[in-house]
């Protein structure tokens, strides 16, 4: 009973993560802040549905169809799809139209639907129809590089690419490492020394934000409204 979710890494640079849930018994659900975009999936009462997930720049309450089952793809930071400005994405989605069972309507062709064990060879189809990009910039400062170009061109192409700032990217990414840390067991005071909080008010105004919860709360799963997915994130983020 409640939100199933099972998830994965990716070799594929274009991919942090591959997902997959279902929901039973479940009607409400936080969603946790995060710095990706997403391509979603899924089938409730027969009917299958895509969408363009944008960036969520804080936690934010979401209904669960029951009895759906969900499959995610969740896209790299820098990058995009050049037809869609991420921009418009955030804290929103766009949906996908003409999706049935068998396939979903992408640059004017059929694509047979992705699943979970076979959401990179889909990928990489979108890379080769040039469906999806990578600013270049952005990963070059994601690997710890320093490009040589002026701070406000390095914000303007982080923003355009990933529709947030670096800054805000920082503090999702903390976030969510603090809560699996604190769900795992670590002690706040510890969490605040080694994610380098202020103080632990810090840390739970953080915590409130970005994933919805508060140390306590973390520390005791909620079955009636529980988490999106909730992960490590990459240790890829900008300086």
């Amino acid at each position: 009973m409640g939100l199933e979710i099972e998830s994965r890494p990716s070799e594929l640079p274009y991919i942090e993560r591959v997902w997959r849930s279902r929901s039973d018994g479940v009607s409400r659900m936080t969603s946790i802040a995060a710095s990706h975009w997403e391509l979603v999936f899924w089938e409730h009462e027969g009917r299958v549905q895509a969408i363009v997930l944008g960036p969520e720049p804080s936690a934010c309450p979401a209904d669960v169809p029951e009895g759906a089952t969900f499959f995610g793809i969740s896209f790299a930071l820098g990058t995009s799809m050049p037809h869609i400005p991420i921009s418009r994405l955030v804290g929103s989605s766009a949906e996908i139209p003409d999706v049935t069972r068998r396939s979903v309507w992408l640059k004017g062709s059929a694509w047979h639907l992705p699943d979970y064990d076979n959401a990179e060879a889909f990928v990489r189809r979108m890379v080769r129809e040039g469906i999806v990009d990578r600013d270049p910039i952005v990963l070059a400062v994601l690997a710890g590089a320093a490009p040589d170009v002026s701070g406000r061109t390095l914000q303007r192409r982080f923003v355009a690419a990933t529709g947030l700032t670096q800054g805000a990217i920082r503090q999702i990414h903390r976030a969510r490492e603090a809560a699996v840390l604190i769900q795992e067991g670590t002690p706040a005071q510890d969490v605040v020394h080694r994610l380098g909080y202020f103080d632990q008010p810090h840390l739970a105004r953080s915590l409130t934000r970005y994933i919805g919860r508060t140390a306590t709360r973390l520390s005791r799963p909620d079955m009636a409204e529980p988490l999106s997915l909730l992960y490590k994130p990459s240790s890829l983020m900008p300086a």
